[in-house]
């Protein structure tokens, strides 16, 4: 549908010629006559009479939402929405290697306004500049205070509010190579609790981001410290009650932030594995008694593993034990490969935000996590972000508005799932795409997942992206995804053929693996990584990508290994290939040995059994 603005504040004119993506539907000659008006209660309405349309709306995103719901509408038909949590946002990894270039960071601002979230939030470990912290982001593309102010004034253009995800106790793992940093880590990642150090790099680190963010709520972190106070701590003060460690160190960053205005959400799973000696989903009354959250502090309770209401429902229910200052925290899953896993985001999320309505929760974030290197696009999750908005509006908002924000229809989106084979129905999901990827010829460590039209599905799925419009502005996603399942339709099974040539003796088959089906594999190979190189610079800094192409070049200089290896043993200069002589053993993996649930991320891990 085509609308012409009638007159309307200038707020909201600056506001349109921003909507970038909405833009070609706005009409200075024809179509329906559009008024925009504010009104106090919260929501918006739509009502048509004849050739006139009226939106009210209480906030920007509300208005940004409507007017893509009008625009996407098959018909002319009054609405009434509101979303039911107060607190409506999504947040999106910067510190796993893609730090988000300035243009990506205004594209999802405005998609995320679209589809009437109220926040965008930056998950920064090291990778925002700290004046006092030189090495703090070095070399790693770290956001500056510039251009995180750029991204602050563009989404206020858009009434977003831009929202820091900072850590304060553990997964500050890039620092660690940095001797100033080593004198206070704990263990691992863990900052060194009441070390004068420590409270320094927290407080340069707090106004920072109170400098570059006008928000005045900030995510402390302090999730996964699962080590806290066994290290260096240990060494110092002997072993102290770990509860009483957190809430000492938590009191000190409190302390902090209420110094520089900022309301604290923290994520909750410490207190539980604590309390429960590493667990975060046990159900003990007397020990949930034992645990003290501050009063100004909002936990959130981030959880992303489940199709099943009722596992939400329960827990939501511990957690407001607790605290009725309780947060949910769901996910868009593209943190483990290449590919994202849509379909499964949006069963998960369907069951999570049904028990968050039911529990009344008021804050909700859907995150975008970049573990193991980020490899997968921002954008890839779009779908999840769409579906996961309609539960929160309750939303009859055609299908036909996705097609308008991304050139793609919702279903054709979808199908980037299915690079990862055998889940079609959203029930389960895997990243075959990554450990078959990487999966040694030779050593075959994942071998025993592969079913005998694995390589088929790969083949088949390339052929359909490969139809997909090209018009598109995310049709560079398509085609990196083409490529690598075009890698995959030759790599899958290709220790698998080896193997059983080499076990047959078969040296006319081997003699075609490696002169023939290995330089298509590699040609296939340096197209997949040059598409992936284009994607990754469309949308992030170049710092990182060198880990991408230590991997990839890595692998293709042992598939040229491997060629080197079947030839000489062909030519009989080797008279066994020792790798193929080892038996193998079936892979598990959380007891998970079956292809259509395994996710196994790390590449370190995926790679070789020997260490990195």
């Amino acid at each position: 549908m085509r609308v012409y603005l009638c007159d309307c504040e200038e707020n909201v004119k600056k506001m349109l010629t921003e909507a970038i993506e909405l833009q070609p539907y706005f009409d200075v000659d024809h179509g329906v006559a559009l008024e925009i008006q504010k009104q106090q209660e919260n929501g918006y309405q739509i009502t048509f009479e004849s050739e006139k349309c009226r939106i009210a709306y209480h906030t920007f995103p509300q208005l940004c939402r409507a007017l893509l719901y009008v625009i996407a509408a098959e018909k002319k038909t009054d609405v009434t929405e509101c979303c039911a949590f107060d607190e409506f946002g999504m947040m999106f990894d910067v510190s796993r290697n893609a730090v988000l270039r300035m243009k990506t960071i205004k594209t999802l601002i405005r998609m995320a306004a679209y589809l009437g979230y109220g926040f965008v939030g930056l998950y920064m470990e090291d990778t925002i500049q700290v004046e006092e912290e030189p090495y703090f982001g070095y070399m790693r593309g770290a956001l500056t205070c510039e251009e995180l102010k750029e991204a602050d004034a563009y989404a206020e253009i858009f009434g977003i509010e831009l929202r820091p995800f900072i850590q304060t106790l553990a997964h500050l793992n890039q620092i660690v190579r940095y001797e100033e940093y080593q004198k206070i880590i704990d263990t691992d990642d863990i900052l060194l609790a009441e070390d004068p150090r420590t409270k320094t790099l927290l407080e340069h680190l707090i106004r920072t981001v109170s400098k570059n963010f006008s928000s005045k709520k900030i995510n402390i972190g302090m999730d996964e410290a699962h080590m806290v106070g066994l290290g260096k701590y240990l060494d110092q003060h002997g072993y102290r009650n770990r509860q009483e460690i957190m809430q000492r160190h938590l009191e000190m960053v409190l302390s902090i932030c209420k110094q520089y205005g900022f309301t604290v959400q923290m994520w909750s799973d410490m207190f539980f594995r604590l309390a429960f000696h590493g667990a975060y989903y046990e159900n003990d009354v007397e020990k949930l008694r034992g645990i003290h959250i501050p009063q100004e502090v909002e936990i959130g309770y981030w959880d992303y593993y489940s199709t099943d209401e009722a596992h939400y429902d329960e827990m939501i229910r511990r957690h407001k034990q607790l605290t009725e200052r309780t947060a949910f925290v769901g996910g868009a899953w593209k943190w483990t490969g290449f590919i994202p896993h849509n379909r499964y985001s949006i069963q998960a999320g369907k069951a999570a935000l049904a028990a968050c309505k039911k529990n009344r929760v008021d804050s909700v974030t859907i995150t975008c996590w970049g573990d193991d290197g980020a490899e997968a696009s921002a954008f890839s999750v779009l779908p999840t972000f769409f579906a996961d908005a309609q539960i929160a509006y309750g939303s009859r908002m055609s299908e036909n508005a996705f097609r308008l924000l991304t050139g793609y229809q919702l279903q054709e989106f979808l199908r980037l799932d299915d690079v990862n084979p055998y889940i079609e129905d959203g029930s389960t999901h895997n990243n075959a795409s990554k450990y078959l990827l990487y999966n040694d010829p030779l050593i075959g460590t994942f071998d025993s997942v592969i079913r005998k039209d694995t390589a088929e599905k790969f083949g088949k799925t390339a052929e359909f992206l490969g139809e997909l419009p090209k018009e598109s502005p995310f049709f560079y996603l398509m085609e990196t995804a083409k490529n690598l399942c075009l890698v995959l339709e030759k790599k899958a099974d290709l220790g698998k053929k080896i193997r059983l040539a080499y076990s047959q003796e078969d040296k006319d088959a081997l003699y075609e693996i490696a002169n023939t089906q290995i330089p298509v594999l590699l040609q296939r190979l340096q197209n997949f990584y040059q598409s992936f190189r284009t994607q990754w610079n469309l949308e992030n800094k170049s710092f990182g990508f060198e880990v991408q192409t230590v991997r990839i070049g890595g692998l293709l200089q042992r598939l040229k290994d491997v060629q080197e290896i079947l030839n000489a043993y062909l030519r009989e200069e080797i008279s066994v290939i020792a790798e193929l002589n080892e038996p193998q053993k079936a892979f598990h993996y959380f007891e998970q040995n079956e292809i259509r649930s395994l996710n196994y991320n790390l590449w370190t891990d995926i790679v070789s059994p020997s260490k990195i």
